[in-house]
């Protein structure tokens, strides 16, 4: 596959391309080689300080004619513009993706589907605005009329993941920009590369100045003052996390299960929030379906991510790969077996490759089963009643997702509700479509992305109210007319 060179970029402010006022920058590191790749700019307060004042200026410009009240119509246009371009630049956007966050190419280059797909959907949304704008209110008095606006909620400020860099900012740019809002993205240092090629996009496609301003830089120096700045408007929305069960009962195809299991924690290197990275498996096909999982998981192709048929690159970085060896090993330390993997692979003596990981003879007071891993590890508990399954399922301080594997709908029915989750997958694992919603409970935080929830998040309602009787109010006695 083609090299792709990585572009050298500074911050994007007020539509255009600023030096970070101290001058810093932070290496790339590519995580399949080890080595340094290229270098991001480095924000600080002081430029944070500039972009809320520059999406102040966008947000307010002509009072708010230019952008934030103008037609959902108008965005539309620029998010249908930056879809295409998306598409245009697919194979560089997913090179970036690949050789910044190490994931397969392959996943990268689905990624922008997705990306594309996303703006798209959100400029439907921004234009469907138009028409709800002014739905009336029923009351119970015939001399007043009521109606609501949806508007903007004002200066936004988005901190996103690095294990879906272009993805991820989408789920938040693409709403925050359909419903009027302007924005400060501050991306992962760790994977900054494709956010900075979006902002390029913006400026090739005309998108007013200062409507979405991208700082990249650590989370201290960038994303702490952008968060505590006074300036930005302040509603939350958080998605946190996740130690996801699947539940795999003894009435299913041991194959179309064993693939499912391997995907719900092993796509995207492991690094998903909502992996379903705890396995519940029914007693009686546990010996024979963990041997067919484990079989699965050995011809998986871990590779550098550029590789043709990669389906498992490198973790993020250096410091993941010791996290990630440190659960594996506590897990031995407290009397768990290590059934597959556990190591760095035999033929890559360089990279942040680790093994798809499978641990069994977990307890449920083991780190392997209350902690997330955030890597392709996965541990396996037996039971034998669907109670128990649930109880088992159910027992984490998150709740992102859950999956149920059983080919009695039923038993899906009843399980899927009884899961304590904000996202069920049935017969499937990992899914995701941008017109459903995203979210969790518990520990994994709340609020929703995506879908219509996702657009309500950067929107206010405003209650409009008219007295339209010709009579006087007659509260007050009136002052004599003399």
């Amino acid at each position: 596959m083609a090299a792709v060179p990585i572009p050298t970029r500074q911050l994007f402010i007020g539509g255009e391309w600023k030096h970070p006022v101290l001058n810093k920058r932070i290496p790339v590191i590519n995580p399949a080689t080890e080595e340094i790749v290229g270098d991001i700019p480095a924000a600080t307060a002081e430029d944070v300080e500039v972009a809320v004042e520059a999406a102040h200026s966008a947000f307010n410009r002509n009072r708010g004619k230019d952008w934030a009240f103008a037609s959902g119509a108008f965005r539309a246009k620029y998010l249908r513009a930056i879809a295409a371009k998306v598409v245009e630049k697919k194979e560089v956007l997913a090179k970036l993706e690949s050789i910044d966050n190490g994931k397969p190419y392959d996943e990268a280059a689905w990624d922008m589907d997705d990306v594309a797909g996303c703006f798209e959907y959100y400029a439907d949304l921004a234009e469907g605005l138009d028409s709800k704008q002014g739905t009336p209110v029923a009351l119970p008095m015939d001399t007043f009329k009521s109606h609501v606006l949806r508007e903007p909620i004002g200066v936004v400020a988005l901190i996103t993941p690095w294990n879906y860099p272009m993805l991820m900012a989408t789920w938040k740019v693409a709403p925050a920009l359909a419903a009027g809002c302007t924005a400060i993205l501050k991306p992962s240092e760790l994977s900054s590369l494709t956010c900075l090629e979006l902002a390029a996009i913006c400026q090739e496609v005309g998108l007013p100045s200062g409507v979405l301003n991208i700082l990249t830089g650590l989370g201290p120096d960038a994303g702490a003052p952008l968060a505590a700045h006074p300036n930005v408007d302040k509603p939350v929305s958080m998605e946190l996390g996740g130690k996801s069960p699947i539940v795999v009962f003894e009435d299913v195809d041991l194959d179309k299960a064993a693939e499912w299991t391997a995907f719900g924690c092993f796509w995207t290197n492991g690094q998903i929030c909502s992996a379903t990275s705890r396995l519940i498996v029914h007693e009686s096909i546990a010996a024979a379906f963990l041997d067919r999982l484990v079989k699965w998981v050995k011809n998986i192709k871990i590779s550098d991510p550029m590789e043709e048929g990669c389906r498992l690159g490198p973790v993020v970085s250096g410091g993941q790969y010791e996290k990630i060896l440190k659960f594996i090993s506590t897990a031995k330390s407290e009397g768990a077996t290590i059934l597959t993997g556990g190591a760095r692979p035999k033929h890559l003596n360089k990279g942040f490759f680790i093994e798809p990981t499978i641990i069994t003879d977990v307890t449920t007071s083991m780190q392997i089963w209350r902690e997330e891993v955030f890597g392709p590890v996965l541990c396996v508990k037996t039971f034998s009643s669907e109670e128990e399954a649930i109880d088992l399922a159910n027992d984490t301080h998150y709740g992102l997702g859950a999956a149920v594997i059983s080919n009695d709908e039923e038993r899906c029915d009843r399980v899927s509700k009884a899961f304590r989750a904000g996202i069920v997958w049935v017969n499937c694992s990992q899914p995701c479509f941008c017109q459903a919603p995203w979210g969790g409970l518990k520990r994994s935080g709340f609020g929703r992305e995506l879908g219509q929830w996702g657009l309500d998040n950067y929107l206010s309602v405003k209650q409009v109210t008219k007295y339209i009787s010709s009579d006087p109010w007659g509260w007050y006695q009136p002052p004599s007319k003399l």
